[in-house]
C-alpha cells in the first residue's frame, strides 16, 4: 500500500519533464534554418529599398550589420524615402527596436549565456530568434535553436542586403521597376502572422488608421511615432470594459 503521508510528485515543468529533452538536435536545427533563410532572403528587399531611398551600398550594409533588426530598417529608410528628416526617422526606427529589449529580458533567462558571449548574442535578439528559442522545450534546445537562427539569419540578411543594394544600383530608378513597394510588403509578410489575438489585431488596425490619418499633415517618420499609442489605447478601452464587466456581475 503506497504512504499517503508521502508528498505527491509535482507536475513535470515543461521545460523539464521526461519528454523535454528527446526532441532531436537534427530537429531544432531543421527548424531553425527554414526560419533564418525564409526570413534571411528578405534582406534582397532591404537592399533595394535602402539604395532606393538615396543609401549608398555602404550605408546599407552598415545598416544590416550593425542595426540587424528589419523592422527598424525598413521604417528608417522608408522615412528617408518619403523626405522625412534623419532623426525623426531615427527615432522611429529606434521605437520599433525597444522591443528587442523586453525579448533579451526572458532569453537571458531561458538562454544563461555565459557572460563574455552575451555582448555577441544580443546582437541576434530578435523576433525570429526569441520565437525559435521560445517554442524549444529545453535550455539546450533553446541555445540551439538560438544560435542556428542567428547565424543564418545574419549571414542571409547581409549577404543579401549587398545583392539587392548592387542590383538596385545597376538597375537605376527602383520606382520605374516598382521595386519601392518591395520593403512595405516584405514588412506586412512578416507581421501579418503574428497578429494572433482579437488584441493585437485591433492594436493593428488602429495603427493603420493613425498612420495614414496623420500621414498627410506631419513629417515623415513621425506618423509611425503616432501609430505607437495604438497599444496604449486598446488596452486602456480594453480595461473599461472589463471594469464594466464586472460591475454587471457583482449587481
Amino acid at each position: 500500500m503506497a504512504d499517503r503521508t508521502a508528498p505527491a510528485p509535482a507536475p513535470p515543468s515543461p521545460r523539464t519533464g521526461p519528454g523535454a529533452a528527446h526532441r532531436p538536435d537534427r530537429a531544432v536545427v531543421r527548424d531553425a534554418l527554414g526560419v533564418g533563410v525564409a526570413v534571411g532572403l528578405s534582406g534582397f528587399a532591404f537592399g533595394v529599398t535602402s539604395a532606393g531611398a538615396g543609401l549608398s551600398i555602404l550605408q546599407t550594409c552598415a545598416l544590416s550589420l550593425l542595426v540587424f533588426t528589419g523592422a527598424s530598417q525598413f521604417s528608417l529608410v522608408g522615412a528617408l524615402a518619403a523626405g522625412g528628416n534623419p532623426f525623426t526617422a531615427a527615432a522611429g526606427a529606434f521605437f520599433l527596436g525597444t522591443r528587442n529589449a523586453f525579448y533579451g529580458l526572458r532569453l537571458s533567462q531561458l538562454l544563461a549565456l555565459p557572460r563574455a558571449v552575451r555582448p555577441l548574442a544580443a546582437h541576434w535578439v530578435i523576433d525570429e530568434t526569441t520565437a525559435v528559442s521560445l517554442a524549444q522545450p529545453d535550455r539546450r534546445a533553446a541555445r540551439l535553436g538560438f544560435t542556428v537562427t542567428g547565424l543564418t539569419l545574419y549571414v542571409l540578411w547581409n549577404l543579401t542586403t549587398l545583392l539587392g543594394a548592387l542590383g538596385a544600383e545597376a538597375i537605376g530608378d527602383t520606382d520605374a521597376w516598382g521595386l519601392d513597394a518591395a520593403g512595405p510588403a516584405v514588412f506586412l509578410a512578416l507581421l501579418a502572422p503574428m497578429l494572433r489575438t482579437a488584441t493585437e489585431r485591433a492594436v493593428a488596425a488602429l495603427a493603420v488608421l493613425l498612420g495614414l490619418a496623420f500621414l498627410p499633415v506631419l513629417p515623415a517618420g513621425v506618423p509611425v511615432l503616432v501609430a505607437a499609442l495604438a497599444a496604449p489605447a486598446v488596452l486602456w478601452f480594453q480595461g473599461r470594459a472589463a471594469g464594466r464587466t464586472e460591475k454587471g456581475t457583482d449587481r
